[in-house]
């Protein structure tokens, strides 16, 4: 009895508001990975920031030197 009873509910339709709270699941999952790539964009935009001062200032150095 209980087999059958999971069965059914496995395959049963979904009410509205179980298909809105797999939709709003899915959408706060989806603001996270979005949220992610933004941090791992902004700390390579600072990477390369950073970086190109570097250069700048060596490469400023080595034309005072010559």
């Amino acid at each position: 009895m209980k087999f059958t009873h999971d069965v059914k509910r496995v395959f049963r339709k979904l009410t509205p508001a179980e298909v809105a709270s797999a939709e709003l699941a899915d959408a706060e999952l989806a603001k996270l990975q979005a949220q992610t790539a933004m941090e791992y964009a902004a700390s390579v935009v600072d990477y390369n920031s950073t970086r190109i001062k570097r250069l700048k200032t060596f490469l400023a150095k080595g034309e005072k030197n010559d």
